[in-house]
């Protein structure tokens, strides 16, 4: 069973006083352990479809399954309780509370599903561990690089062990070489089964997933040609 399916997938927003439609007929079906990238350009509806992903918003119509159930008429509780259960998040913003330290970000998401705090500090010095900054788990946000602060987010995102990690512009504060940390550590997770729904602009950083995908003014595509292609197949690239 995929762990993922998106079907005619459509969002619309109210500009003055009509809809405009930014997801059209979106489908899409992930299956566990997959690692895929999905690029677009500004505007072309990644992040609104990445949104919709995550549950931090709902489609205008189309369904939504995850692990075979359908998201449709959730209650924001419900899918708080999807987000927190089932869902990491990696942002281009690392969004870390500057007052704690890296264990205690790290550990954040596991007080809010009720972990005793014995399990969620263990649980989170392994996350540290895993992403190389067990060194540094005690050191405050602004005491780490760019490069580590993002590490720490990929720890928190990871401590919950979801079903599906959503990276959006995972590397795009970040330079080349804290990129390509980042990218190995994504790497990494994806050989250990996690599944990886990453948005990009970047295509080197499109190439470091196993399927590409394009959006373009809300219509969502396969990505770049194989060699010898006609540009509809889905690329796959296998460490």
């Amino acid at each position: 069973m995929p762990i993922l399916r998106l079907t005619d997938i459509c969002k619309d927003y109210i500009q003055g006083k009509e809809p405009v439609r930014v997801l059209k007929n979106v489908n899409l079906t992930v299956e566990r352990g997959d690692y895929l990238a999905i690029m677009g350009p500004s505007g072309s509806g990644k992040t609104t479809l990445m949104n919709i992903i995550g549950c931090l918003d709902v489609p205008t119509s189309g369904s939504y399954e995850l692990d075979g159930r359908n998201l449709k008429d959730l209650t924001d509780d419900e899918l708080a309780d999807i987000r927190n259960r089932h869902l990491g998040f990696v942002f281009q913003s690392f969004h870390l509370l500057p007052k704690m330290d890296a264990l205690d970000n790290v550990a954040l998401p596991l007080l809010y599903a009720g972990v005793s705090v014995k399990e969620r500090r263990e649980r989170a010095a392994e996350a540290l561990k895993a992403v190389g900054l067990e060194e540094r788990m005690h050191f405050l946000p602004n005491q780490l690089s760019g490069g580590q602060c993002q590490r720490v987010a990929i720890a928190r995102a990871m401590v919950g062990k979801p079903d599906l990690l959503l990276a959006d512009e995972p590397t795009g504060a970040l330079d080349t070489k804290a990129g390509n940390q980042i990218m190995d550590i994504f790497r990494q997770l994806s050989q250990d089964g996690m599944t990886i729904i990453m948005i990009t602009h970047e295509p080197a950083i499109a190439a470091c997933a196993d399927k590409t995908y394009r959006i373009l003014d809300g219509e969502l595509h396969t990505g770049q040609p194989a060699p010898g292609g006609d540009g509809n197949e889905e690329v796959e690239r296998k460490a």
